[in-house]
């Protein structure tokens, strides 16, 4: 590509050397440098690009881009100095790749719980109503059935374009974006061109990294405001009229905002809703009528949850009926309020809550079929937010005996982490055990027939990380391996 045409629309660059007519790639991983490559420095938390900058030019980059003077060779690569290489990589990349985002049709789907669960319905519904979908978030990257693993929730600005380009190439139409508040207060989003942006929840997460709740929502509502100001293209904002933060988010786009509401009367909202240990059931209220719903999506959490991704279908331009039609043949999402299926005398249920809120609404959830104990097993990761430790123990006190543990212990250790979360128990009905797979073992260990037991914090993921290293771990495994030898 004409390299000039890549940084024309930068005003504000100092250009040292002479750039090539051309390049053929661009990277902002050194390692990942071929010749005639633009190379972006990037600062990281754990890394920083411009430490890297020598090594990509003897890879063969032509073109170094930086946040300061650097010490290369101008002979063989150019040096392009910015004020923030990160923006500067938004536009270079969306102008190389030639903005696939506004050839498709782009969901993001934002807040604390439920981001996963709402794009992994949106994604099967468009699928079950024979359009091809591709969805980038927890799971990993799925173009179309096919699964790619992926770092964060929500990856780089060059990872992210590199996505949307191989949806574009395997002529599929549409996009889902999983969006985390890191994500878009790191600018990783940067030129993705929304159509819809759907939000959940916000509850008590990530302080250690925004710092306070006002940050944190603010950070969420970036993602309104990225839908930008251009009224020739209709653009839509769906948000839960339940939370507190509907009217800022509502304020931040000038976009027809699309409410969902559990509780009072919104565009879409549920009403008479049955909990039954196998499906759930309600009365959808929308533009286009009424409508009784069966998902076998279990909790009330999840009733919110397929109220966004209804809305945010509709919005796209779905019939409301369809989206009913298809719903009843959705399985639940891997690891989120998932039903473990075993001859034992037992309901054994695996999900991701690793929030107050979600832990709340976990228990919740069984509780209409208790018919002897809860028992709830829940960890935290290590080296995070440890404010919110004592509040998720007290959560979990709902549940008749309560499993404190780890999830990603990293450099932390099992008693400063279980400790942390013991001093919010309200009763003495609970064990501390940092190691997660004697915890898991230890619980079912003392199941009796009739237990409901939730394992909580881990989900659909098969590993632990200590210190920096992912062993092998699977929450499911262990249990059913327990089950084998006691029933």
């Amino acid at each position: 590509m004409n390299t000039i045409d890549l940084f024309k629309l930068l005003k504000l660059k100092t250009i040292f050397g002479e750039l090539p007519q051309t390049v053929d790639y661009i990277e902002a991983d050194s390692r990942n440098v071929k010749p005639n490559s633009i190379f972006f420095c990037i600062k990281g938390h754990t890394t920083d690009g411009h430490d890297f900058a020598q090594r990509a030019v003897e890879s063969g980059a032509t073109v170094i881009v930086a946040e300061k003077n650097l010490d290369i060779d101008l002979e063989k690569a150019a040096l392009v100095v910015v004020s923030n290489t990160s923006r500067a990589l938004a536009f270079a990349a969306n102008r190389f790749y030639q903005y696939p985002s506004k050839e498709m049709n782009v969901i993001g789907v934002t807040g604390t719980n439920g981001k996963t669960s709402v794009t992994n319905l949106i994604h099967q519904l468009i699928k079950r109503g024979g359009e091809h979908s591709a969805l980038s978030g927890t799971i990993g990257f799925d173009l179309d059935g096919t699964l790619f693993e992926s770092a964060n929730t929500t990856s780089d600005i060059l990872t992210t374009q590199r996505m949307l380009v191989q949806a574009k190439e395997a002529q599929i139409q549409n996009m889902i974006f999983e969006v985390s508040s890191h994500g878009l207060v790191e600018g990783r989003l940067w030129g993705v061109d929304f159509d819809v942006v759907t939000f959940t929840n916000l509850s008590h997460d990530h302080l250690d990294f925004h710092g306070t709740m006002e940050n944190y929502g603010y950070a969420k509502g970036l993602l309104f405001s990225q839908l930008g100001q251009d009224l020739s293209k209709p653009k839509f904002a769906v948000l839960n009229l339940d939370d507190e933060w509907y009217s800022q988010y509502a304020a931040m786009t000038p976009f027809e905002v699309i409410s969902y509401s559990m509780e009072q009367k919104a565009d879409f909202w549920a009403a008479d809703i049955r909990y039954l240990d196998d499906r759930t059931l309600f009365r959808l209220e929308s533009p286009e009528g009424s409508f009784e719903v069966e998902t076998q999506l279990l909790g009330t959490f999840n009733v919110s949850n397929v109220l966004a991704a209804i809305a945010s279908l509709y919005a796209k331009g779905e019939s409301v009926a369809s989206l009913v039609e298809r719903l009843r043949e959705i399985p639940p999402v891997s690891g989120r309020m998932e039903r473990v299926h075993t001859s034992a005398p037992l309901s054994i249920y695996i999900d991701y809550a690793h929030t107050p809120d979600a832990i709340e609404k976990a228990i919740q959830s069984v509780l209409p079929f208790k018919k002897n104990r809860v028992l709830f097993l829940v960890g935290t990761g290590g080296n995070r937010d440890k404010s919110k430790r004592p509040t998720m123990a007290e959560k979990a006190s709902l549940a008749d005996y309560v499993v404190l543990t780890t999830d990603d212990p990293r450099y932390e250790s099992y008693d400063s982490i279980v400790n942390d979360l013991g001093k919010g128990m309200t009763h003495e009905n609970f064990a501390l055990i940092g190691d997660r797979e004697k915890a898991v073992r230890h619980l079912m260990g003392i199941a009796e027939p009739g237990d409901i037991i939730i394992f909580a914090g881990k989900g659909h993921e098969d590993y632990q990380i200590i210190e920096n290293v992912k062993y092998p771990h699977s929450d499911r495994e262990i249990a059913l391996e327990v089950i084998s030898e006691r029933f």
